[in-house]
This record gives structure tokens, C-alpha cells and sequence, in this order.
């Protein structure tokens, strides 16, 4: 099987710090890979916190999951800081990508990287929703920063 390999972009216009609990560790003694994906979400609801939204209501409309790729670069322990850096990219009609990288703060070690592609749902419908030009325009100024 040919191993995922995913770059990163030059620059990220958001950036959140998060500590690595006793509960997101596996029996290994490392950052169990579930917990990643936990924390990439604490990252995510910050990031939309930063422009003023919840997940819940991003201008009348919610944020779904639609696909997640992650990269393991190396293991991350209890008590270790990381931080989170995340920026928009690859927009379509209903929604983009959020790329990100996971360094761990004392060393810069990388810990991982990779995306969620985000879709913007209209509740009530239970369906895909185009991005309001608003919020269009606060992803494009952070993914310009």
C-alpha cells in the first residue's frame, strides 16, 4: 500500500495550542490515533470561534465532516503542548478544505498533518448549502493572511 503523503501550504492564518491529556493516550504511551482526530476537532470549533461562528451556526448554517486525511509524522505524549495551526483551502460551492499541522510546542517536532474537508449543511433540509458570501469572505481573509 503506497503511503499518503500530503504537503503543506507556506502559511497558516489561524493558530491554537492544546495539551495532550492522560485520556488521549493508547496503551502504546503515545497520542492514541482516535484522539488526533479529537483534537483536530477542539482546532476546528476554535478556528470558527475565531471568526465569530459555532459549528452549530456559521451564518445560519452548519458544519459537517465531509472527509478527513491525516499524516503521522511522530508520537506525542502526556503533558505535551501541541500546537495547532489551520487554514482554508481548495473551496468549492458547500464548503473547504482546513489544512493543518500539529507541532509540538517545546520541541517544533511535527506531529502530524493533514485536512478535514468541511460542508456547510442547511439544518432543516438536512442538505448541502452554498457558502454565504460572508462567511466566503472571512475564510478567503484567513486563508490570505
Amino acid at each position: 500500500m503506497a503511503r499518503i503523503l500530503f504537503d503543506l501550504p507556506e502559511r497558516f492564518g489561524f493558530t491554537t495550542e492544546l495539551q495532550v491529556y492522560i485520556s488521549h493516550v493508547n496503551y502504546g504511551g503515545h497520542l492514541d490515533n482516535a484522539q488526533l482526530l479529537s483534537l483536530v476537532s477542539e482546532a476546528r470549533m476554535r478556528f470558527f470561534q475565531s471568526l465569530g461562528y459555532t459549528e452549530g451556526d456559521v451564518a445560519g448554517l452548519a458544519i459537517v465532516v465531509g472527509d478527513m486525511l491525516a499524516q503521522y509524522k511522530s508520537e506525542a505524549f502526556h503533558g505535551e503542548t501541541l500546537r495547532v495551526q489551520m487554514t482554508p483551502r481548495d473551496f468549492n460551492r458547500y464548503g473547504c478544505d482546513l489544512v493543518f499541522c500539529m507541532t509540538e510546542v517545546s520541541s517544533g517536532r511535527e506531529v502530524a498533518r493533514g485536512k478535514t474537508g468541511v460542508v456547510l449543511i442547511d439544518r432543516v433540509a438536512r442538505k448541502p448549502a452554498p457558502i454565504p458570501d460572508v462567511v466566503r469572505k472571512a475564510l478567503e481573509a484567513v486563508a490570505t493572511r
